[in-house]
Formats: structure tokens, C-alpha cells, sequence
């Protein structure tokens, strides 16, 4: 049994089969087979602005067909051609600071598999560069519908939207703005209250 992070080889390749073995405190993430470690947690702006945003999201989708979920929440990507049931052939599990889910047969027990239709990361020191790349990347290839960036320390919003299977930026919403959701139109957040 892996207890320890100091057990796994950092440059190994591991899928969610393995992922479901390790009984270790630390969260981690797994992008195309490889080990991202999420410590240190979240600091408190962090986690204000992602309670705030996901009250927010949870009063708007009372009720409707879509669902809210805020980390921890294992969201599994798998590559084209997956059947359920197989967990070595998933490499990437993700927990997504929030996200909305309108197709409920995408849910299981353990979270989702498959691509949600919005994802929001919020941006903390060590998570900046993985935010606007590594995850960047592959939420597009995935499918994600809409991605949103959160920057504490800007106070900014960068929104992208799927379009003919790339991201194209939506809007960057700033500190005083009203930041609208490209796919729920209906939506809009301000930002003095999510940053606060």
C-alpha cells in the first residue's frame, strides 16, 4: 500500500487504477500519466473567493439540471475510446476548484468522468503557471465548454469559451466589472463580492 509520496517515482507514468491504491494526507492530480502534488492548502483568500463564487453558482443552479461540485472532487478525463469500467486506461484526474456538470450520467460515486461543461481554477502562487497551460491545454482537448481563470492577486477574470475544439478568449473581466458566463448567459457575477 502507498502511504507516502516519497514512495512514487515523480518521473513515473500512473493512471487512475493507481491513483485509487495511494492512502496518502497530500492531494495530488494526475495530467496525462504524471504526478502534480497540491500542497501546501489553499490560502484563505483562495478559499473565500471559491466559497463565495460557488454560493453563488449553487443558488443559480437550484433546482435546473446542472450540478455545482468545489474541490475535493476527482474529475477523470479520459482519452477517446474509453469504456467505463477501466481504470488503468484513464491517466488524468483532476480536482478543479469548481465545477458545473449538466449531464448527470457523467457522475458517479467518485466523482466525474468525463469533461464538465465549465471549469473555474482559482490561481494561487504555486498553481499560476499550470493554470494558464498544463490545464489550460487540457480542459480544451477534453472538451471543457468554458474555462474561467481566477487571479486573487489581480482581481481579474480571464473567461475562454470552446470554439471549433480550441479556447478563445472571452473576455478578461476586472476588479468593478460583472463577469457574465459565455454558456449561462443568465449568470453573472460580481467581482467585488468574489474577490471581496
Amino acid at each position: 500500500m502507498i502511504t507516502e509520496l516519497s514512495q512514487l517515482d515523480p518521473n513515473g507514468t500512473y493512471t487512475y487504477a493507481d491513483y485509487l491504491k495511494w492512502r496518502f494526507d497530500e492531494s495530488v492530480e494526475l495530467i496525462k500519466g504524471k504526478l502534480y502534488d497540491m500542497s501546501p492548502a489553499p490560502r484563505s483568500k483562495h478559499q473565500r473567493i471559491s466559497m463565495q463564487t460557488s454560493g453563488e453558482l449553487y443558488a443559480h443552479f437550484r433546482g435546473r439540471s446542472c450540478a455545482v461540485y468545489s474541490a475535493p472532487f476527482d474529475v477523470r478525463l479520459p482519452n477517446p475510446g474509453y469504456e467505463p469500467g477501466f481504470n488503468n486506461k484513464i491517466y488524468t484526474v483532476v480536482q478543479p476548484d469548481i465545477c458545473v456538470i449538466c449531464d448527470s450520467t457523467k457522475i458517479d460515486e467518485f466523482g466525474c468522468v468525463g469533461p464538465p461543461d465549465w471549469i473555474i481554477e482559482i490561481t494561487s502562487p504555486s498553481t499560476l503557471k499550470k493554470d494558464f497551460n498544463e490545464k489550460f491545454d487540457l480542459y480544451e482537448s477534453a472538451g471543457v465548454r468554458e474555462y474561467w481563470i481566477a487571479v486573487p492577486k489581480s482581481q481579474e477574470i480571464y473567461a475562454y469559451v470552446l470554439e471549433n475544439e480550441r479556447y478563445t478568449e472571452h473576455e478578461v473581466y476586472e476588479q468593478g466589472d460583472k463577469a457574465t458566463s459565455a454558456i449561462f448567459p443568465e449568470l453573472t457575477l460580481e467581482l467585488d463580492w468574489i474577490f471581496g
